[in-house]
């Protein structure tokens, strides 16, 4: 059972607060951010608690999603709560920030106002609340397919001549019914890297955790059909196809997601909802298919002589020095492949000794990759039946990204 619910901004703002019992007094809130905020670490615990009080709490957007509770209710139950309204908000928001939340409140009242009823739980289903929700979305900017001025995530194996820009799938999913009804759905490959390289530059770890995103933006539509490559294979005991083998360790599929003809095709088959959904989540250990998208060779030297002073292979990157994180920070907006580019920087450091030049280090790089997935994984078509009336588009986008990148000196 859940008593209040609450939005916060990462500086304590009040974004959203409800009260479901009424048991609780108007001091909960700071109460919660106080006590958030005063624990060290970048990671607070999930739950913490207030005399008889429990706060069950997640970071997503920059914001604090909290839900108060009593003691005898599930943690974990909550979590998932909080996890899904957040989803929901961005289902029906566009997307997450400050902003959206602070120009939708009364879109996501509404949403709070039907999925919870005097403090349970009665429903998360964007199929079911699609009947009863509305109010409009507000975004900050019309969305517009031919706005390519910011591309980020890539379009569809069928229409390289097209391109998806990374803003198309943060609309509303109610805006079809200010377009006419148009039609569109995306399905995003998106992969995170865990990757550590030793101080003798050879790999000790690579991890790979992926996942399948469907964000669905159709009145109708009552299957989707997803076909996967034909080499791909769970595990090592099996490999399948004429090509070049696409492995993982472990897979996952959503509950919705039929697998009749995923073990002779490789076709997962499921009726989207409206909004966005994790289809399928999958890891690989150890065993990556291709080299590492980036090398990168730190040394380090003592030199008396010289001062502060930084040097850049190209005009487009820039470096920042933060001494309240003891870290330099080196920024490149863009790397073409195959490419080479360095940096020298020179520091000041008072009392600099043998046994602090060992002190230095790791390295860490944080990077996005367009179009390209580690594990090989691609997707083969993507079909929908029936076939849908007027102009439709369906858009299919690869990215891999950084989760922990680091580079031992």
């Amino acid at each position: 059972m859940i008593s209040q619910v609450f939005i916060l901004s990462s500086k304590g703002d009040h974004l959203i607060y409800k009260d479901f019992r009424g048991g609780a007094g108007n001091d909960i809130v700071s109460i919660f951010y106080e006590k958030v905020t005063a624990l060290t670490g970048d990671q607070p615990p999930v739950v913490m608690n207030h005399k008889d009080i429990y706060f069950v709490h997640i970071r997503q957007g920059g914001l604090y999603w909290v839900a108060t509770t009593t003691a005898g209710s599930s943690p974990f139950t909550i979590t998932e709560f909080l996890n899904r309204l957040a989803a929901l908000v961005k289902d029906y928001c566009g997307s997450l920030s400050e902003k959206s939340v602070q120009m939708n409140f009364a879109l996501i009242y509404e949403l709070l106002d039907e999925i919870v009823d005097y403090g349970y739980i009665q429903t998360t289903s964007s199929d079911v609340l699609k009947n009863f929700i509305q109010t409009e979305a507000v975004t900050s900017r019309p969305f517009s397919l031919f706005d390519l001025s910011n591309v980020g995530l890539f379009g569809a194996e069928t229409q390289q001549s097209k391109v998806a820009p990374s803003s198309a799938a943060t609309r509303p999913i109610q805006s079809s019914r200010e377009q006419g009804g148009k039609s569109e759905i995306f399905v995003d490959v998106i992969e995170r890297m865990t990757v550590v390289i030793g101080s003798n530059g050879l790999l000790m770890k690579a991890d790979v955790e992926g996942e399948i995103r469907v964000k669905c933006y159709m009145p109708s539509c009552s299957e989707m059909r997803i076909g996967l490559n034909e080499e791909f294979s769970i595990g090592k005991s099996q490999l399948r196809g004429y090509g070049a083998a696409v492995r993982v360790d472990e897979c996952s599929f959503h509950q919705a997601v039929r697998l009749d003809e995923f073990d002779s095709h490789r076709i997962l088959r499921l009726c989207p909802s409206q909004g966005e959904q994790t289809v399928m989540q999958y890891q690989l250990s150890d065993d990556l298919p291709s080299a590492l998208p980036f090398r990168l060779f730190p040394t380090i030297e003592r030199d008396n002589g010289g001062s502060l002073s930084q040097e850049l292979s190209s005009p487009d990157q820039s470096a920042e020095l933060k001494p309240q994180s003891r870290a330099v920070v080196w920024k490149i907006a863009r790397f073409a492949g195959g490419t080479q580019l360095s940096a020298l920087f020179k520091l000041e450091v008072p009392s600099l000794s043998s046994a602090s030049m060992l002190e230095v280090g790791p390295v860490g790089l944080s990077f996005e990759l367009p179009k390209i997935t580690a594990t090989g994984l691609q997707i083969r078509f993507l079909r929908l039946s029936p076939i849908q009336p007027g102009p439709s588009q369906r858009w299919v986008r690869y990215v891999t990204h950084s989760d922990s990148y680091t580079i031992r000196i």
